[in-house]
């Protein structure tokens, strides 16, 4: 199906199934432990050995020698596969570092063996024998040794990019022109995904074929990837991951996890499950990018913004691309006068690469703040000033308008619903206690993306509507919202659909990443729906064009029909994708929130708490509420992690992670988070899709952490540019307490 006009009157618009809080319907499986992770799968394949990846101690040089003997000779291993075995195995399109083969050495924990035995306690205890030697050479590991490095264009893949150096106007004249002026910087660390399951695969070969069971957000790309890195052809191969404990981008890509898993049990000559150890996850894996940003803001004394410059530099390993960091503020506010700019030096830390919102979460961390910066220098409410410098067009294309923008209604309501007239704009001078109180607010924004995605529907003789699709579901609801969107087509109840994905065997979907999962896979749900009304329609003899799907029967021309018994004969099948035209070259397709906080700070000893958490999201037509407003209130979670307590500690001296595991690695725990609530204003776009719907997992997270350093701002009068935002870095300068 090619969706290349508006969306007019269609049946989701009904809204019997689709659109309604529904429970998860997977709920069940995941709360008895009968929804196993890739690593749990024990009855897939039988004899399944145990692989443990070795990684690189060192960042940067050459791996010269590799002792196997002892490891091989130990209690139950069935094989070791050193790195120095073979040649560097090719890199796949999404793989920025090597993820196996050759002797050199490009980042810290870079896989460069795995031990396989009977048991797990077998291959670590002989990995510990291997005794690996190293030449070591001298790398680049400190961003801000780099400030001058070269500026370079880039995308994220979703949404989030531009060219290295973007001017619209002349942004130094009107700067220098400008009344009131901001100019300062701001800086991101390194994060990690942190996600609950770890990246794990099991593997097994029948002759040339290999399986995979493994944890991947992505199936075709999965697919596609390994089958260039292990050089085999795509047909041979079968991914398969119907369940994923988180991912977050970590697992968007191949890791070494399939790759090892699936060269051990070539190896070993039977199957062999790895699974990547906390530290492994954290330095072999993927990270998101620290950044260095400078804000400049001028504006008139009436508040209206003339020029806007942001500029970032990220860092990445040779051939890596820039943290995006810079993509929101073309979009996000009007004004005449701009300049762009991404910097990349060339880093020789673990891969950077996609986390949750790549450009706009560390961007608006960043652009938000400015904007509550400059809002004090206008001596104007920081809600006033956002809504004054809203644009409905494309800034640098005045010709382009919005799909849908009601940024300005989010930050309205919100500031209705939360109290925002109760706010003290004067800092430091709310108390409760002990405790300093201050309120904060930031924008939300992220882009939509669309994407190709297909789907197989069929209906059997007992008129069960069964839907395949390689679509997975990382927490996110996607078993729910794809049997909502086929309920709805068809005319069934929601228990009348199975659900079965994650397989490459099905029709490739969107994937989960960049939000753009569930709009795109229930269109892909609906396209395939569509060709199956009309078969199910000519089996019963009735006009397909006239044909009404209700009640689990079909009726057209005054004749009505049990669904069930257009399939006596046999299942009828539907199977198709969405295709995309060119409306989203005409419109500006984004998503819009406002986040507000209230933070407390304790006067004496620095720490934060957070108080109160409110989310307005304007986001199309919201397909499931419930599993909605879950992906918004983890994604505040999450934003609180970055305000407050997520940094990887580099070792500048040897490259590496310090705190590479969930101990040392500090996370939001349920007592770190208040009350929050979540608002979604009415909203379907019908440029988007036919679901009308958009996207709105990573909105939830862009923008929270500057609203929560917004309010401890208000709080204390001290800002804290250098997130996150912990006591140490504001504890001298807070005001006495009486």
């Amino acid at each position: 199906m090619k969706f290349d006009a508006p969306a007019g009157a269609n049946p989701i618009d009904k809204l019997r199934v689709v659109g309604r809080p529904t429970d998860r319907i997977d709920g069940p499986r995941k709360t008895t432990g009968t929804a196993p992770y890739a690593y749990e799968r024990h009855d897939v394949v039988p004899n399944q050995a145990y692989g443990y990846v070795v990684g690189a101690g060192i960042a940067k040089g050459r791996l010269t020698r590799l002792d196997v003997s002892a490891a091989k000779s130990a209690p139950g291993v069935l094989a070791v596969v050193s790195t120095l075995d073979m040649d560097r195995l090719p890199l796949s399109k999404m793989n920025t570092a090597s993820l196996f083969g050759g002797a050199e050495i490009q980042h810290y924990h870079q896989a460069i063996a795995l031990v396989v035995a009977e048991t797990f306690e077998q291959a670590r205890g002989a990995a510990f024998l291997l005794h690996p030697e190293y030449q070591a050479t001298p790398g680049r590991f400190d961003l801000q040794a780099h400030e001058d490095a070269p500026l370079v264009g880039g995308s994220s893949g979703e949404g989030s990019g531009g060219p290295k150096l973007d001017r619209v106007g002349d942004f130094d004249m009107a700067f220098a022109q400008a009344s009131v002026k901001l100019d300062q910087r701001y800086t991101t660390p390194d994060e990690s995904h942190a996600m609950m399951e770890p990246h794990a695969t099991i593997a097994a070969w029948d002759g040339d074929r290999l399986t995979i069971w493994t944890s991947n957000q992505m199936i075709a790309w999965n697919k596609r990837d390994l089958a260039k890195t292990l050089g085999m052809s795509p047909d041979k191969l079968r991914v398969d991951s119907p369940f994923i404990g988180g991912g977050f981008g970590g697992k968007l890509f191949v890791r070494a996890d399939s790759v090892l898993a699936a060269l051990g049990a070539r190896a070993a000559g039977r199957p062999v499950k790895v699974a990547l150890t906390r530290p492994l996850i954290f330095n072999n894996t993927t990270h998101r990018p620290a950044t260095m940003q400078r804000i400049r803001l001028g504006a008139g004394r009436d508040g209206r913004l003339v020029a806007i410059a942001h500029e970032s530099l990220s860092g990445d390993l040779p051939d890596g691309k820039p943290e995006t960091a810079v993509a929101q503020t073309k979009l996000l506010y009007a004004g005449a006068n701009r300049l762009i700019s991404m910097r990349l030096a060339t880093l020789d830390l673990p891969e950077g690469n996609a986390m949750r919102a790549p450009g706009e979460a560390p961007g608006l961390m960043a652009l938000e703040m400015a904007m509550d910066e400059m809002a004090e220098a206008l001596d104007m409410d920081p809600v006033r000033f956002r809504i004054l410098n809203d644009t409905q067009t494309d800034p640098e294309k005045p010709g382009r308008p919005f799909s849908q923008r009601q940024l300005v209604e989010c930050l309205r309501t919100g500031a209705a619903r939360f109290g925002w007239d109760r706010r003290k704009p004067r800092p430091g001078t709310v108390r409760d206690g002990r405790w300093l109180v201050g309120m904060g607010v930031s924008a939300g924004f992220r882009n939509n993306l669309l994407q190709p995605s297909g789907a197989r529907v069929r209906l059997d003789k007992r008129g069960t509507v069964t839907v395949e699709t390689d679509m997975t579901d990382i927490g996110t609801g996607s078993y729910t919202i794809i049997a909502q969107t086929a309920a709805e087509m068809m005319g069934v109840e929601l228990d009348q659909v199975v659900v079965r994905l994650g397989d490459s065997d099905f029709p490739a979907s969107a994937g989960s990443g960049g939000q753009w999962g569930a709009n795109n896979s229930t269109s892909g749900v609906y396209a395939a729906c569509v060709k199956l009304r009309d078969a199910v329609a000519r089996a019963g003899g009735l006009d397909p064009d006239r044909a009404e799907f209700s009640g689990g029967r079909v009726a057209a021309g005054g004749r009505s029909i049990r669904l069930a018994d257009a399939a006596l004969h046999g299942d009828l099948v539907g199977d198709d994708r969405i295709e995309y035209g060119s409306l989203a070259k005409q419109y500006q397709q984004s998503t819009f929130a406002a986040h507000f906080v209230e933070a407390a700070v304790d006067g004496f000893t620095g720490e934060v708490r957070l108080r109160r958490m409110l989310a307005v999201c304007a986001a199309g037509r919201i397909l499931n509420p419930k599993t909605a407003r879950s992906q918004v209130i983890g994604a505040m979670t999450m934003g609180a992690g970055g305000a407050l307590m997520e940094e990887l500690a580099v070792d500048k001296r040897r490259g590496f992670f310090v705190n590479h595991d969930l101990a040392g690695y500090e996370v939001p725990v349920h007592a770190d988070i208040p009350h929050q609530d979540v608002v979604f204003l009415p909203e379907a776009d019908p440029v988007s899709s036919p679901m009308k719907a958009k996207g709105v997992g990573e909105l939830g997270l862009c923008g929270v952490a500057a609203a929560i350093a917004n309010a401890v701002y208000n709080a204390t009068g001290v800002r804290v540019r250098d997130y996150p935002v912990t006591l140490d870095k504001h504890l001298q300068r807070l005001p006495e307490l009486a």
